[in-house]
C-alpha cells in the first residue's frame, strides 16, 4: 500500500529508514487512541456531508475491528507503513475503498498524532493519579500506625532533634499530594482537543471542532489552530515536568529507605522481594529496586529535557523534529508510573524496628529541648543556647515518646494532622473517578464498547 504522502518518486532507502526511525513501533502505544480519534473525526465528516451514512458505518466497523485486533496483538505496523496513521488508513482503504480514502479529509498526520497523544496522555495521567493517590494513602496509613514511634531527626545527616516515623512518612505523603496537584494541572492543560488544526492553519471546510471534542470527552477545543500545532512537544514536556516532580520525591524517599535500612541504622527492614542478591557475596541482600528507582528519576528528567531541547528553537508551524518527542514522552511517562508502583510496594511491606530507632536517642538529641526548657523559665534563648552548648556532657536522657508527643501545635510530631492530608487525597480521588467515569462513558458511546487508551509498557 502507498504512503500517505506518496507521489511520483521514491525515497532513498537509507533516508526512509532514518526518517521513519522507530515511529512504526512506538505507534503501537497510540494505535487505539488514533482509531478512537479517527472515529470521532469520521462522525463529524458525516455530519457535514463529506461522508455518507453508509461510509461512516463501514469506517466504524473497520476502526473497531482494528482496535479489537490490536488488543489481540494482531494489527502489525511495519516500517513500510511508516506509522500507525498510514497502517490504519491503508487497512480501511483496502477493505472499504473510497470511504477509507475520505477519512483523512480535513486532517494532517500532525493533528492526528497530537490528538492520539492527548488521548493517551489523558488516560495515562488518570492512571498515574490513581497509583499516586494509593501510595499517598499507604504512606498516611503507615504514618498513623507509627506516629508514636520515635525516630531521630537529622540535619546535615547528624543527630538533630527528636522526631517520629509518623512525621517522616507524613512529610512524604503531603509532598506527593502537592506533586499530584501538578499532575492534575497538567491533566487539565492536556484535556483540550487539537483536531481541526490540520497542518497548523485549518482547512476551507466547515469542520465542527466542538462536536469532535465532545465525542472524545475533551473539556474544550484548543482554540487557535497554530497554537494547537505549536503545543506539540510543549504539552508532553509539561506532563513530564509534573511526572518529574513526583519521581523526584520518590527518589528522595528511596534514598531514605536505603540509608535507614543499612546495618549501621536498621531503622527499617526492606521486604525480601524488593531486594536481589550478589553474584559473588552470599550474604548480600541489595536494595536494587530502590536503587534503580533513584536512577530512573534521572531518566524521567532526561526525557523531559530531551523534549524541551528538541522544541526550544523550532519555528512555528509543523516541523518534522516533533517526531523525536514521541519516544522520550512514552519512556518518561511509563518510567514515572513504574517508580510509583515500586515505591508503593516498598511502603506496604517495609518493617519498622522501634528498638533500633530508640537507640538513636542519645542525650545530645535533647539539646534544643533543654535550651527551650531554660527559655520557659525566663532565660533569653541565646543565653540558654550557649549554656546548653557548653555543657553537652551534662545532658540527660529523656523518654523519647513523651518528648515527641509533647509537641502539639499544627504539623508537629504530636499533632500530625493526617486527617487534612487524607481529606485532600479524597478530594483528588473524587476528581479522578469523576473524570474516568465521564471519559469512559464518552468513548464507550462513540466506539460501542469500553476502550482503555493507556496500558503500561510490559
Amino acid at each position: 500500500m502507498a504512503k500517505l504522502w506518496q507521489k511520483d518518486y521514491e525515497l532513498d532507502a537509507f533516508v526512509e529508514q532514518f526518517t521513519v526511525g522507530r515511529d512504526f513501533e512506538l505507534d503501537q502505544h497510540l494505535l487505539k487512541a488514533d482509531c478512537v480519534a479517527s472515529l470521532a473525526h469520521a462522525t463529524m465528516l458525516e455530519k457535514i456531508g463529506i461522508l455518507t451514512t453508509e461510509e461512516l458505518t463501514a469506517l466504524k466497523e473497520g476502526l473497531t475491528a482494528i482496535i479489537r485486533a490490536h488488543e489481540n496483538e494482531a494489527f502489525p505496523i511495519t516500517r513500510n507503513d511508516e506509522d500507525g496513521h498510514t497502517a490504519i488508513e491503508n487497512a480501511l482503504t483496502k477493505k472499504y475503498g473510497a470511504a477509507g480514502k475520505k477519512i483523512h479529509t480535513g486532517r494532517s498526520r500532525n493533528d492526528q498524532v497530537i490528538v492520539a497523544t492527548r488521548l493517551y496522555a489523558r488516560a495515562f495521567l488518570l492512571v498515574l493519579l490513581e497509583h499516586g493517590l494509593t501510595l499517598v494513602e499507604n504512606l498516611l496509613v503507615f504514618a498513623d500506625q507509627h506516629q508514636k514511634v520515635p525516630m531521630p531527626g537529622r540535619t546535615h545527616m547528624q543527630i538533630a532533634m527528636p522526631s517520629s516515623v509518623g512525621l517522616w512518612a507524613g512529610a512524604y505523603a503531603e509532598q506527593l499530594l502537592d506533586d499530584l496537584l501538578l499532575v492534575k494541572n497538567a491533566y487539565r492543560l492536556n484535556n483540550q482537543s487539537p483536531l481541526g488544526s490540520a497542518a497548523s492553519y485549518g482547512v476551507p471546510l466547515p469542520l465542527n471542532r466542538e462536536l469532535v471534542a465532545d465525542l472524545l470527552g475533551f473539556a474544550k477545543v484548543q482554540n487557535n489552530v497554530l497554537y494547537a500545532n505549536n503545543s506539540r512537544g510543549k504539552m508532553e514536556s509539561i506532563i513530564l515536568d509534573a511526572v518529574d516532580q513526583v519521581v523526584l520525591t520518590l527518589s528522595k524517599l528511596a534514598q531514605d529507605l536505603i540509608l535507614f535500612s543499612m546495618p549501621e541504622f536498621q531503622y527499617f527492614t526492606l521486604p525480601d522481594n524488593l531486594c536481589s542478591g550478589s553474584s559473588i557475596m552470599p550474604q548480600k541482600k541489595n536494595p536494587c529496586g530502590l536503587e534503580l528507582l533513584r536512577a530512573k528519576a534521572a531518566t524521567v528528567s532526561s526525557c523531559t529535557f530531551q523534549i524541551k531541547n528538541i522544541i526550544k528553537a523550532l519555528p512555528s508551524g509543523y516541523n518534522r523534529d516533533f517526531q523525536e518527542t514521541k519516544e522520550p514522552f512514552l519512556r518518561g511517562a511509563n518510567t514515572g508510573l513504574a517508580c510509583v508502583q515500586i515505591m508503593d510496594l516498598a511502603i506496604r511491606k517495609v518493617k519498622v524496628n522501634p528498638e533500633k530507632l530508640r537507640a538513636g536517642f542519645i542525650p545530645e538529641i535533647y539539646a534544643t529541648d533543654a535550651a527551650l526548657d531554660l527559655v520557659a523559665k525566663g532565660m533569653p534563648f541565646r543565653d540558654a543556647y550557649r549554656k546548653v552548648g557548653l555543657n553537652l556532657d551534662q545532658l540527660e536522657a529523656r523518654d523519647p515518646e513523651a518528648t515527641i508527643m509533647a509537641k502539639t501545635y499544627t504539623g508537629t510530631t504530636g499533632n500530625l494532622g493526617l486527617d487534612k492530608a487524607q481529606a485532600a487525597a479524597d478530594a483528588l480521588r473524587a476528581f479522578v473517578q469523576a473524570e474516568e467515569a465521564k471519559i469512559d462513558a464518552k468513548i464507550s458511546a462513540l466506539v460501542g464498547f469500553p476502550v482503555k487508551l493507556f496500558a503500561p509498557e510490559k
